[in-house]
């Protein structure tokens, strides 16, 4: 009895023991249904998480039981939007904004400066990737035009790359070394992927998922085996997204529906074990590559998924998450949904004319698109950039025949739809 005692102990210390995500409540959480958009780990203990809308950057030194914030909107008297953070090394790192302004920092983000030596201003910067001792790239913009910039000098020159015969947006990178490496986002016939193998003087398209609005929001290549790629497919209304995955190296790709239509990380441990999750979403857990997923009821709103070995992750969402085998208190956190923007068609149904009306929070970007009853685009209805706090009208002539359709609505927030009605 004694012998079964301390088996079935052992057994019950080894369950235990297995990783699993927690919130970390360490971390300020965000608030109104916004979120952390980045989070970035040099190391197991050293690491940076990015809050988008309301624009602060935290660091730990300790693996993320403690955080330090070390700039914010508040503290500069300013109003960005945070979207990713990258470092080369403990010291230099960069920081991307959807203003058209990129930070550096050469102290670890004690403090940090504006980057304005560009031979073109870029728009916004979508995604960031560090690579090598000196090589930093960024790219954007969700809402256009596609370009990548690069440094091959640790920020203090810069390249401008026109990506508009490519892709019309672009949101994430990922590089294998100094000249090789992958971009991802949305061109006119649906989301893409986008390979260089010469430090971006020439790309080539291998994936493209053949359906207008659609992005490849994240990437990741397994670190025990490059050759096998996943993307995370962000759809429109009422389309499901997708996961995307090559075991070749991104010449050949397969594709898994997702429970939700706004999925946007993704992270693997195995080519068959990972997570994804998005906007409207928490941890979804797939051990057979994407086939089958269940809903662990960890997380929310969430962005990215920072893997740094088959033991130890993080990820952002409405607080940052992180996997591992730690007993981690969560007793005093909930969840958060995203909260999307007020916005309404009035009148609806419609007739003739179609009447958009958005109330935006403060500074914005928004791309209204028209799409219908199964999801394909229709039209490109508005671009158009928000100053400050506002309610605006759009009006659109709308003479498309009866039936039932989509108004998409993406801006730096998120995405979302409103079903319209034509009599």
């Amino acid at each position: 009895m004694k012998k079964l005692y301390v088996l079935a102990l052992l057994f019950s210390v080894s369950i235990m023991a297995q990783p699993q995500w927690h919130p970390l409540t360490s971390i300020l959480s965000n608030g109104g249904g916004q979120r952390f958009d980045d989070v970035f780990f040099i190391n197991e203990n050293v690491g940076w998480a990015a809050n988008g809308y309301y624009a602060a950057v935290y660091k730990t030194t300790d693996g993320g039981q403690t955080w330090s914030l070390q700039m914010s909107n508040a503290t500069m008297g300013t109003s960005y939007y945070f979207r990713n953070i990258e470092f080369l090394n403990e010291n230099i790192g960069f920081l991307g904004t959807l203003n058209g302004a990129l930070f550096k920092t050469d102290n670890g983000g004690t403090t940090w400066t504006t980057v304005t030596n560009f031979p073109t201003n870029p728009a916004a910067i979508c995604g960031l990737d560090t690579v090598g001792t000196s090589t930093v790239y960024g790219c954007g913009a969700y809402f256009g035009p596609a370009f990548i910039i690069k440094s091959i000098d640790g920020g203090s020159t810069w390249q401008y790359i026109d990506m508009s015969a490519y892709a019309s947006g672009l949101v994430e990178l990922l590089f294998l070394d100094e000249n090789h490496g992958f971009a991802s986002g949305k061109g006119t016939n649906g989301g893409v992927i986008l390979e260089t193998t010469d430090g971006g003087t020439t790309w080539t398209e291998i994936y493209n998922s053949n359906l207008p609005g659609e992005y490849v929001w994240k990437l990741q290549v397994l670190s025990s085996n490059t050759n096998v790629m996943f993307g995370s497919v962000e759809s429109v209304s009422p389309n499901n997204g997708k996961l995307i995955r090559s075991t070749d190296a991104g010449q050949n790709w397969t594709s898994k529906e997702f429970p939700d239509t706004d999925v946007q990380a993704v992270g693997f441990l195995t080519e068959n074990h990972g997570w994804m999750g998005g906007q409207n979403t928490g941890f979804h857990e797939t051990t057979d590559g994407g086939t089958t997923w269940t809903d662990i009821n960890v997380g929310s709103n969430l962005n990215r998924i920072f893997i740094l070995n088959d033991n130890l992750a993080y990820a952002s969402g409405t607080t940052i998450y992180k996997f591992s085998d730690q007993s981690l208190s969560n007793t005093d956190f909930t969840e958060q949904n995203r909260i999307p923007l007020k916005a309404k068609v009035v009148p609806n149904p419609v007739n003739d004319k179609l009447n958009v009306f958005i109330e935006f929070r403060g500074n914005d970007h928004v791309v209204l698109e028209l799409y219908d009853n199964l999801g394909r685009l229709l039209t490109l209805l508005r671009k158009d950039d928000i100053s400050g706090a506002m309610t605006k009208n759009y009006s659109f002539d709308f003479s498309y025949p009866s039936g039932i359709y989509f108004v998409n609505i993406h801006t730096n927030t998120g995405r979302q739809s409103i079903k319209v009605i034509k009599k």
